[in-house]
């Protein structure tokens, strides 16, 4: 029997041998089609024209860890005695042995999240996809969840979180998405397993070890915490250092491995997620995909994702994003580098990550207007299009799912700029060469996930980024240089990249042909005598 008629048994044998085994129930289930949970299937994958016509995403990472508005992994860093989240969980809820995140999590009550408004606003920015956190390393699902029972909808706001991002999305007729990071809880939570190293509770334990019998009486009551922190279980090697998390991102390096049954639930959460929400795209905040390579849950899930959704549409629209990815898995699914970008024009089709501020709201970064400006945004957007990237962006959600008036500016500002120069960004393509000008020179590498965002030379008026749409050439100058004129090194006469002399060229969001010459030092163009309302980045259309 080949190999192929022995997995077609196999399947087919699936729901009989699930009557005995959960797991096999639950992989019975899942969609059968022309992608299987291996690599080499994988590469069947193909962008789909929507994600690369789309070119700018939204995002709600929003969860319990923006209740403390205190930043970034807070679920994590409220147990690291010492850090400014420790001292300020002390402070504000009391010792992490008395008041665990689980207690955060039943503060949060999300009583002003408006999703409709939201999800309206930011079609209105330009967002042509919209995507919405699942889940966190602190493992709470923010949805309906079938296989975990701390979830939001019996604990802390007792919502339907998800549910109500993918409503409205719909309603704005915006791809929808979910972003999935619970893979690492296992690791990523044993902060909790500590105790204070000094002061009147030295060697009190954390909240990270309690169980169900120490529920009673508390509101938490008949629920098992170890569900929600998983730490039953050794630390994992030098698990005291602050930094090692990131070194065992990969599942290496003397991590404590998750149990089978820990990867099997995970799996399970995941599969109902994409069966009860119908996500048209999943970001893992993983190195490849969850649980890679010790075990093999992400291949089941982004063959499930994929088989799914051709199964609903006809032909592939789904997509997965992955970081820190190889060759062979750049092809299954697509490159995210998480606040970075490349240097390059990349062959396959990729996307970056970022956020105005932390991740999770930081009441810090309001105090002291620290937010991203619309310029930031509108640059990062426009060089990564020039790379054939696309740009998901987070706008932090306060614990009562709000945004504050400073975010609202940003993003209404990022709107008024694409309603006049969306036509360089929507359904382009990378031309010949991505751009020109002396912020390339002083470019920063990437580093693992991404990470050289705002590291290199500001992009100025003497900066210029390419993007093409059939014979139409978009050349967006990141500023107004001074006296208005702009020279085009890479429209040269001699040069030969764009061979058909140029007939017209105009400034988007004006009617009239501006003055221009071919030269053999470039293309010389002659900008209006009035600045434009926002002049930090002027898109040219040249035909």
């Amino acid at each position: 029997m080949n190999r192929r008629a022995l997995l077609k048994n196999t399947l087919g044998l699936l729901p009989t041998l699930a009557l005995s085994n959960p797991l096999l129930a639950e992989l019975a289930k899942t969609k059968k089609g022309p992608f299987l949970p291996t690599w080499q299937s994988l590469e069947q994958f193909q962008t789909p024209t929507w994600f690369k016509d789309a070119k700018f995403g939204m995002w709600a990472h929003w969860g319990p860890q923006c209740q403390p508005e205190a930043g970034d992994w807070y679920a994590r860093g409220m147990y690291q005695e010492g850090s400014h989240q420790y001292k300020y969980h002390h402070n504000k809820y009391g010792h992490p042995s008395k008041f665990g995140f689980k207690d955060v999590i039943h503060e949060w009550k999300a009583e002003r999240w408006d999703p409709e408004e939201l999800v309206a606003f930011y079609k209105q920015a330009g967002a042509q996809y919209f995507m919405a956190m699942a889940n966190h390393h602190d493992n709470l699902d923010l949805y309906n969840s079938k296989h975990q029972s701390w979830n939001s909808t019996k604990v802390g706001p007792k919502k339907d979180i998800i549910g109500g991002w993918e409503k409205a999305a719909r309603r704005q007729g915006l791809p929808f998405g979910v972003s999935v990071h619970a893979a690492h809880a296992w690791s990523w939570m044993e902060t909790a397993q500590r105790s204070d190293k000094q002061g009147p509770l030295k060697g009190v334990p954390y909240d990270g070890k309690v169980t169900k019998a120490d529920g009673k009486g508390k509101w938490w009551q008949g629920l098992d915490p170890q569900e929600l922190y998983a730490q039953n279980h050794p630390l994992s090697e030098n698990s005291w250092d602050d930094g090692m998390i990131h070194r065992q991102w990969n599942w290496g390096n003397g991590v404590a491995k998750p149990t089978k049954a820990y990867c099997d639930k995970f799996l399970k959460r995941t599969l109902d997620l994409i069966d009860q929400y119908n996500p048209r795209f999943i970001y893992f905040d993983d190195t490849a995909l969850p649980l890679w390579p010790i075990d093999d849950a992400g291949l089941k899930i982004a063959a499930h994702l994929y088989n799914k959704n051709i199964d609903q549409q006809g032909n592939q629209q789904a997509v997965v994003f992955g970081k820190v990815l190889d060759e062979q898995q750049r092809k299954c699914m697509i490159w995210d580098i998480e606040r970075g970008q490349s240097n390059a024009i990349e062959p396959l089709p990729w996307q970056t990550d970022t956020c105005i501020g932390d991740w999770h709201y930081n009441r810090a970064v309001y105090d002291r207007k620290g937010y991203k400006s619309a310029k930031t945004v509108i640059h990062t957007l426009v060089d990564v299009v020039s790379k054939n990237g696309n740009l998901m962006l987070n706008i932090p959600v306060r614990g009562d799912g709000s945004i504050d008036e400073q975010e609202r500016a940003v993003v209404s500002e990022i709107g008024a700029w694409m309603k006049v120069n969306s036509e360089a960004i929507y359904g382009t393509r990378p031309w010949k060469v991505f751009g020109e000008g002396p912020a390339q020179e002083g470019a920063a590498p990437l580093s693992a996930q991404g990470f050289n965002e705002g590291k290199g030379k500001a992009l100025t008026g003497a900066d210029i980024r390419f993007t093409s749409k059939g014979d139409v050439l978009y050349a967006t100058v990141m500023g107004w240089p001074e006296g208005g004129k702009v020279l085009i090194k890479s429209l040269a006469s001699e040069k030969g990249l764009h061979p058909i002399p140029v007939r017209r060229v105009s400034l988007l969001g004006g009617s009239d042909s501006l003055s221009f010459e071919q030269t053999s030092q470039g293309l010389v163009v002659q900008l209006p005598d009035h600045q434009a309302t926002l002049p930090y980045a002027n898109a040219l259309k040249i035909v």
